[in-house]
């Protein structure tokens, strides 16, 4: 399928080469480096015109959406019923492991992402590759993951380049250096079959003609000012503008609208909108209240979505920071993507909610000139709520457009409300992406999971933010509640000439009735494009709450037994104890502890067996957040290197988290178990779990 794609792309590249040869268009790793801050190019056309391909370890089963397997999910665990590789090169014999190819790219183009989780085995990259020989032009050949996910450390300390790039090229376990190349790229890997060998690379496919020069580990340093200019514009944003913002304010009553729409504003471009909102219920306001965008008169805001979803971020305030959007703590919403039009503009903001919402901000306008290359910024949000979701349930639609424009990212927003306390249980991304480009019935990307496609790895559920990638929110416990990811794809933009349809598998560890899914899409697209959005009522704008969860003995807990914090007698020896409700938590109620250095708060808590015991207390983790330590039967409980203190406090976020210990020797019977404050402040429980 691979290679049918590559040719059929190479036939279309064929079609533009003189273009691309006529406009003295030249490519090299300095071009790409400053390409990689610059917004303005993703809202034109792109010259030359590029088409983007994945190379990844998907399921090789998944042939046909109407077909069997099309849900299949051996894609990298290793053992898979058909290796997950372009082509096998060597079968593996005993004492030998095998030889596998990877990609395969004949003409111009450029490496432009890399992701994996774990990967072993070793890699070797060549490029423009003479006749088959992988010797010629080898620019690594080592480990893979470090290839993948951490090869500009690498490549910077073999030119010599000692400076902190910060998270601008390595974003979480991915790595976004970009390596062109003039002729062609090669990819093998020598490695166990057996063993975890998940893996994602984008490649841009340039037409033939294409001037490119191609990457040299060797001559990197003449790209230094490229390099610490994309670590700066990556990790330091800004609008690229220095125009003064036009600054609004109002105060929007229930069920009223308030517009915003200068006259004879045209040719220019929103280079950035900034929106602050103050509300009783500020989580509700943002996702009640609707924003439209619309450009040149259109009836169809060529935006529509949650104010607060829009910036990727939902639901509520979920601080982080990227090269698009940024969500400060005081509630400033910020998003960088450039917005064309030719002639005019319509900001619509519609309070859906049932009380007076106050919103201020601004927009920083920009010149543009309109031409044929021009392109409207297009962004739509959708939700799907009480779903049926299940291991293998669905292809959920993430955006659907027929015309000519760029894929450029998305964002997700779930509610996962699984009564499993760990990740190995309630995970509900175990689903792949399938983006299919201009017809296609395979999709020419297939991911290999829906936190690959965010890239992390391993259902993580810490909080973490990059310039292209970001998981804001996951209230826990671990993967359950509230989760919001995002992804912004700016060097593996995807271009598209006639049609692009986004779709991710729904797909949960366990059955898991009433799971709620938003997603947004970003795209831009040339005047006239279609796409499938319903347009948004009253009724999807609303948060679904997190229900009365009965505590699962499944996954990582199977075989657990479960106690309810309210249920275990608990007394403190100074400051006040309190069952309150809590939103979040898995049966809606803690019990909080208002504690004070120095005191203890004893709880009665049983255990069934002896041996070798897992004690797992599920805590919340707030800013006003104590510090504790806790013991069992007088014994410290220990966490990580050995350490005993355990922080409650977060930045920001209110989380429900499991505490995990290391095993302890214990006998049956009722324990005290205790907790003793090391820092004043706020114990909130859950539950405790043993096993």
């Amino acid at each position: 399928m691979k290679r049918i794609l590559l040719t059929s792309c190479f036939c279309l590249g064929l079609a533009t080469s003189d273009l691309a040869a006529e406009s003295g268009t030249f490519i090299s790793t300095g071009t790409l480096l400053s390409e990689m801050t610059d917004l303005a190019l993703l809202a034109q056309w792109p010259e030359p015109a590029y088409r983007t391909v994945q190379f990844s370890s998907y399921d090789r089963r998944s042939s046909s959406s109407e077909a069997p397997a099309w849900f299949s999910n051996a894609d990298g665990f290793g053992r898979e019923p058909i290796p997950g590789f372009l082509k096998v090169l060597r079968e593996p014999k005993e004492g030998q492991n095998g030889l596998y190819l990877v990609a395969e790219v004949n003409g111009p183009g450029a490496l432009v992402r890399g992701w994996s989780a774990a990967m072993g085995g070793v890699m070797r990259v060549t490029i423009d590759p003479v006749d088959g020989d992988d010797d010629t032009g080898l620019i690594w050949k080592d480990d893979a993951y470090q290839f993948l996910a951490r090869r500009s450390a690498h490549f910077l300390r073999q030119a010599g380049l000692e400076f902190d790039a910060g998270d601008a090229f390595v974003q979480t376990d991915a790595d976004y250096l970009p390596i062109p190349f003039g002729r062609g790229l090669r990819i093998t890997w020598e490695g166990k079959l057996n063993e975890l060998h998940f893996y994602q690379i984008q490649v841009r496919l340039y037409p033939e003609g294409t001037r490119v020069q191609s990457f040299d580990p060797k001559n990197l340093a003449q790209f230094e000012k490229e390099l610490r200019a994309a670590a700066a514009g990556l990790t330091r944003p800004n609008s690229g503008t220095q125009a003064a913002p036009v600054e609004f304010q109002a105060a929007i009553q229930p069920t009223a609208n308030w517009t915003w729409a200068p006259e004879k504003m045209g040719p220019a471009s929103i280079r950035e909108l900034k929106v602050r909102v103050q509300a009783e219920d500020l989580d509700q306001a943002l996702r009640g209240c609707l924003l439209r965008i619309a450009f040149d008169g259109s009836q169809r805001p060529q935006v529509e979505a949650p104010l607060g979803d829009f910036f990727a971020s939902g639901p509520g305030v979920n601080p982080f920071s990227s090269l698009p959007f940024d969500v400060e703590p005081d509630g400033t919403f910020i998003c960088r993507f450039v917005m064309p039009f030719e002639k005019s503009l319509r900001l619509e903001v519609v309070n859906h909610t049932k009380a007076p919402v106050n919103l201020e901000g601004s927009v920083q306008l920009g010149p543009w000139t309109w031409n044929e290359r021009s392109l409207y910024f297009r962004a739509k949000w959708r939700a799907d709520h009480d779903l049926a979701a299940a291991p293998a349930s669905m292809d959920l639609p993430y955006v659907l457009t027929i015309g000519k424009g760029t894929f450029v990212g998305c964002a997700a927003m779930i509610m996962n409300p699984s009564g499993v306390p760990t990740a190995g249980g309630n995970w509900w991304g175990e689903g792949d992406e399938k983006f299919l480009v201009d017809g296609e019935l395979v999709p020419s990307t297939f991911g290999t999971g829906s936190e690959d496609y965010f890239n992390y790895s391993w259902s993580r559920c810490d909080l973490f933010d990059h310039p292209y990638c970001g998981q804001p929110l996951d209230s826990g416990p671990d993967t359950a509640g509230y989760v919001s990811n995002h992804r912004f794809q700016v060097m593996d933009a995807i271009p598209f000439e006639r049609s692009f349809a986004g779709l991710m598998e729904l797909w949960t560890h366990r059955p898991t009735p009433g799971l709620s899914y938003a997603r947004i899409a970003y795209h831009y697209a040339r005047p006239g494009a279609v796409d499938d959005h319903r347009g948004l009522v009253p009724s999807d704008l609303r948060i679904v709450p997190i229900p009365f969860r009965e505590f699962e003995a499944a996954g990582g807990a199977s075989g657990a037994t479960f106690h309810a914090s309210d249920k275990l007698n608990v007394k403190a020896t100074a400051g006040l104890v309190e069952t309150i409700p809590l939103p979040l938590a898995t049966q809606l109620k803690v019990v909080q502890w208002h504690a004070e250095k120095g005191a203890r708060l004893t709880l009665q808590l049983p255990i069934e067996k002896s041996g070798q015991v897992a004690i797992h207390p599920v805590m919340v983790h707030q800013p006003k957040g104590a510090v504790v330590r806790f013991l069992l039967g007088g014994k410290p409980l220990t966490h990580g290197d050995r350490q005993e203190a355990v922080s409650l406090q977060t930045a920001h976020a209110t989380r429900v988290l499991n505490l995990n210990f290391h095993r302890i020797e214990a006998t049956p019977g009722t324990k005290e178990f205790v907790v003793e404050c090391l820092e004043p402040g706020l114990v909130g429980f859950d539950y405790v779990w043993v096993k």
